[in-house]
């Protein structure tokens, strides 16, 4: 192990050891392969929604250890779609008079991702526990004042990262744990959004936060699909963009250039790691992952757009020792192909019975729900926590910087 990833470890370790896990327990934890079992205290979190859009497809009004306190949303129609969907009559006309409210715990700022670093910040300053909506930062700078925050404050952080949470991504957890793969060669992500410009405007022609969008700066539903099966770090990047200098991409506030990335990063580990994420062009909508093993390979659907059910089954490859021939008649390895049937993970006791339907994002949005409010209600830190979020997020920033300086190799800075 070279010296970088040894110092990497030890600050890891270090993270671990305060917050009371130990790196046996980690290796075993339920919650790496699966959401912890439904607490048995009697406690409950009072919550506040912050964000009419994204924010009311969640299911804290159905946890039984939660209650929706306030909801709040800049404008009047969505604050009140806010509390007709979680049931709620206290609401708020902003994020800054909500933390105000004594009587709440905790805050789902579900907020522009240009927002969320100074949201949360606002947040933890008022003594909030906070789950964010992804990404958790757009820039370096703010991923470490946003970590420095959370260690000042001692309260809890999670992002809210579907891909986690992903069906197809527990099953993998859970072969990845069970030394499935054997040893893990590559793997590869995509995130295909085509069509994004049509979310660039608003209906008075206005422009939103997602105009020009760096797709890097959105990497999470990609990263995620390898760092949180293996827990390893993304160390260093090349990347590539396209763009077609299409008049709707000038004067964006980020002074992006780019419809789509592709990035090639290297882990500690040293494992080679492709990820795209393509706004514009002839692709299949889809988030989903590839893992390739010496002993098997799991390859995620190909045509469920994102956030939709999954669109066709996941397949498996694993080694064998068969021969057959290819198709000029050369002798090669004959592996065995099979379709996965994929378990409905929702389904079973890993979440509360209140919480055992379908969600969003491959079924994520009752595990993200319920992984926030047991973390607070048992005082342990959250799968996705703030470590985790910067290992998630800072890769995608650097990839975006080395695809501006037409796909320079670039170290990634450790947060850990």
């Amino acid at each position: 192990m070279s010296k970088e990833s040894i110092v990497q470890l030890s600050g890891r370790r270090k993270f671990l050891s305060t917050a009371g896990i130990t790196a046996a327990t980690l290796a075993v934890s339920p919650r790496f392969a699966f959401a912890e079992e439904t607490a048995s205290s009697d406690r409950k979190i009072r919550i506040g929604i912050v964000g009419g859009g994204f924010g009311r497809d969640f299911f804290f009004h159905e946890h039984p250890q939660c209650i929706v306190e306030a909801v709040s949303d800049l404008r009047t129609d969505r604050r009140e779609l806010l509390m007709k969907v979680y049931k709620c009559s206290k609401s708020y006309e902003s994020l800054e008079k909500l933390i105000l409210d004594p009587k709440i715990d905790a805050v789902f700022i579900a907020t522009p991702a240009p927002d969320h670093h100074r949201h949360v910040m606002t947040a933890l300053n008022a003594g909030k526990h906070v789950l964010c909506t992804v990404p958790c930062v757009m820039t370096l700078e703010d991923c470490e004042s946003l970590r420095d925050a959370v260690k000042h404050t001692g309260l809890t952080y999670m992002m809210a990262e579907t891909s986690y949470y992903n069906e197809i991504t527990i099953s993998v957890r859970k072969f990845y744990k069970e030394g499935k793969f054997g040893h893990l060669i590559s793997a590869a992500a995509e995130y295909n959004h085509p069509g994004l410009e049509r979310l660039f405007f608003e209906t008075n022609g206005a422009t939103t936060w997602r105009h020009g969008l760096p797709p890097m700066n959105y990497p999470t539903h990609c990263t995620a699909f390898l760092i949180s099966v293996t827990g390893e770090r993304l160390t260093s990047v090349s990347c590539m963009g396209w763009g077609d200098d299409s008049p709707l991409l000038m004067n964006n506030r980020y002074e992006n250039p780019f419809w789509n990335e592709t990035a090639f990063f290297e882990t500690d580990q040293g494992r080679p790691f492709r990820v795209e994420v393509n706004w514009k062009g002839a692709y299949r909508g889809a988030e989903r992952g590839e893992w390739r093993g010496r002993d098997m390979s799991f390859f995620s659907p190909l045509g469920a757009p994102p956030g939709a059910p999954l669109g066709n089954e996941s397949i498996i490859v694993k080694s064998s020792e068969q021969i057959g021939h290819d198709g000029g008649g050369f002798v090669q390895g004959e592996n065995i192909v099979e379709t996965y049937k994929q378990p409905l993970w929702w389904e079973t006791d890993m979440l509360p019975m209140p919480l055992r339907h379908t969600s969003g994002h491959g079924g994520s949005h009752t595990f993200i729900t319920h992984e926030f409010i047991d973390s607070l209600i048992n005082n342990r830190q959250p799968a996705v926590n703030i470590y985790e979020a910067i290992a998630y997020t800072a890769p995608g920033i650097v990839a975006h910087q080395s695809a501006l300086k037409g796909g320079e190799h670039m170290k990634i800075p450790n947060f850990d």
